[in-house]
């Protein structure tokens, strides 16, 4: 095929010609044979995909045969129909909807809950309002700010489900492919353009990826959810390198064979919860190549991922089969052209972050401007406060809400004339922008209060953890304590400092159980990377809080000095040492 095509004429074509030779091999087989026609359209790929596995005598996933059975973006009006009775959805369907954007998450609760698509996290002030007023006319009243910088609300009756998505469509926001096995919230440096130590704005190149999916149905066909960061390099951390594409900013010296100047380094298959991070591919990308690279990296997992065994379905199984330099010859001749590759030697140290800039007030690069990080109580707003925080950022700044993977957002552009009264008004709608080191770095997951698959109510216990913890330990320096409700690891629990994995804790010979934690200590991320280790197993619930104060008790006795932190402390002894100190510490 001439090489004068681009990648997307070559996909055409290709599509075009089978059918073509599906076409003739139709008219020319004999009376009453059926030939078999090449599957041709957007969900070609993926329909080939499938048809290798049964081919090779193995069994689709039940996700596959639904996808397969009735593509989910075609079943819009038995969904409507659904609402219209009023209706829960059977099994298939609960699957499907979420390609909508629609999870029903009984028994946790009978109703569904709708993620929305929020491109760098960014919305304005009159899109929040509005989702206010949405949460509180169709849903529950309050909305929850996720570990992706996106918006989840819930308690949204089957009947209303519909109107929800349609209405967060009038607002200028979607939801389409938040869910199942899709590309999901694309997330960037929430300080993107006003960050003073930012390499580069990452504004457009997010926006640019999060569109170019909305409007590309092959990019529908995964194997398994999927997810793309962009850092900026910029002060508050993005946790790119925990997604399966990271597009980390880097500015390239001269001398390597590449011409100098800011790129993206890309990284591939980050999935802590599957203990891994992104890992190096030597590629640098041209900023303005982001969406192509990461589109021919996509269509490579639509090729090969695992549709048998929803396990091992990631793109981490992928490249763990192929190794990165056969996965990345694959991605060029998707894309058609030789990516450029560089040491690591030719990449400048990049601007360190701040762990705490997502919370209080910080200077921007503009002059007599100022970013507010607002603290949400394990990511809880009411409606109320929803709209409270629009008209503060209308009122006092350049009208932006931020949100960030930690679980908070910033209202940016506030003047400095103007900061006293904004932290005033967010006092008075009972939230801070101040706080401890714990709850500053405090992450939960939904929980069972809204999801099936948890053990445990991760948000009530991060609370406990936070309210006896920051009374009785005087912390000088951040510590993460991350608390996810199962094995997805939403929260991401192995690279918290502190990380606690619910479980179910047996109390009886009957087999009587109540809620509780695994717990590990050392996780890190970005140049502090690193896998929590287990110190403790099935701590009830009740007695987690004063467990982790034991923890930083001990941490603060035994440290090598006040600059020493935690992940570093923890990973500097075995658990056993650990666990010996941290039992002689007293919880008060």
């Amino acid at each position: 095929m001439s090489s004068d095509f681009t990648p997307e004429q070559k996909r055409y074509l290709e599509g075009f010609a089978s059918g073509l030779q599906a076409g003739r091999a139709a008219r020319g087989a004999p009376a009453g044979a059926k030939a078999e026609a090449e599957p041709i359209g957007p969900d070609a790929a993926a329909l080939k995909a499938q048809d290798r596995v049964s081919r090779d005598g193995r069994k689709l996933a039940d996700q596959e045969k639904f996808k397969r059975e009735e593509h989910p973006l075609d079943a819009y009006a038995r969904l409507k129909a659904q609402a219209a009775a009023n209706e829960a959805p059977k099994p298939a369907d609960n699957f499907r909807w979420r390609f909508f954007g629609l999870f029903y998450v009984a028994p946790a609760q009978n109703s569904y809950m709708c993620r929305l698509r929020l491109p760098n996290g960014i919305l304005t002030h009159w899109q929040l309002a509005g989702l206010a007023d949405l949460a509180e006319r169709y849903g529950g009243g309050y909305s929850h700010v996720t570990t992706r910088a996106n918006i989840q609300i819930r308690e949204i009756e089957p009947k209303h489900a519909v109107v929800m998505v349609e209405a967060i469509q009038d607002l200028g926001l979607c939801s389409r492919g938040s869910g199942a096995d899709n590309i999901r919230n694309v997330t960037g440096t929430p300080t993107a353009g006003i960050d003073p130590r930012e390499l580069i704005d990452t504004r457009p190149y997010a926006r640019e990826w999060h569109f170019h999916i909305l409007n590309d149905r092959g990019l529908y066909g995964l194997p398994r959810k999927f997810n793309v960061a962009f850092d900026g390099a910029g002060t508050i951390p993005v946790l790119e390198d925990t997604n399966d594409i990271a597009f980390q900013a880097v500015e390239i010296a001269d001398g390597f064979g590449a011409e100098p100047g800011v790129r993206f380094r890309v990284a591939v298959g980050g999935i802590t919860g599957h203990r891994d991070f992104a890992r190096a591919t030597g590629v640098i990308a041209r900023l303005d190549e982001a969406t192509q690279v990461a589109d021919a990296i996509v269509r490579v997992f639509i090729d090969h991922g695992d549709r048998t065994d929803r396990n091992k379905a990631r793109l981490k199984y992928v490249l763990d089969a192929f190794g990165i330099d056969k996965f990345m010859t694959l991605v060029e001749e998707k894309l058609g052209r030789k990516l450029v590759r560089v040491p690591a030697e030719a990449i400048k140290p990049r601007p360190g972050y701040d762990r705490h800039a997502h919370i209080g007030v910080h200077g921007q690069k503009q002059a007599g401007l100022n970013w507010i990080g607002v603290v949400l109580p394990v990511g809880k707003l009411t409606a109320d406060q929803m709209r409270g925080l629009a008209r503060i950022a209308a009122d006092l700044g350049d009208g932006d809400i931020r949100l960030t993977v930690w679980q908070n957002l910033l209202i940016s552009g506030v003047a400095d004339d103007k900061v006293a009264l904004a932290e005033a008004a967010i006092a008075a709608l009972g939230l801070s922008t101040k706080a401890s080191s714990i709850r500053a770095g405090l992450v939960a997951c939904t929980g069972n209060v809204g999801c099936k698959f948890a053990a445990s109510d991760t948000k009530r216990h991060a609370e406990e953890i936070a309210r006896r913890c920051e009374a009785r330990v005087a912390l000088d320096g951040p510590v993460n304590i991350h608390l996810t409700g199962c094995h997805h690891s939403c929260a991401q629990h192995y690279i918290g400092d502190i990380g606690l994995l619910a479980c179910r804790v047996q109390t009886s010979e009957e087999g009587d159980t109540v809620e509780g934690y695994h717990i590990l200590v050392g996780g890190g991320f970005g140049v502090d990377a690193g896998l929590g280790r287990e110190i403790y197993r099935d701590v009830k619930a009740e007695d987690v809080p004063a467990a982790v104060e034991r923890m930083l008790r001990g941490y603060l006795a035994h440290r090598a000095g006040p600059g020493e932190p935690f992940f570093a402390f923890a990973r500097r002894h075995e658990i056993e040492t650990l666990t010996r100190m941290f039992a002689a510490e007293t919880a008060e």
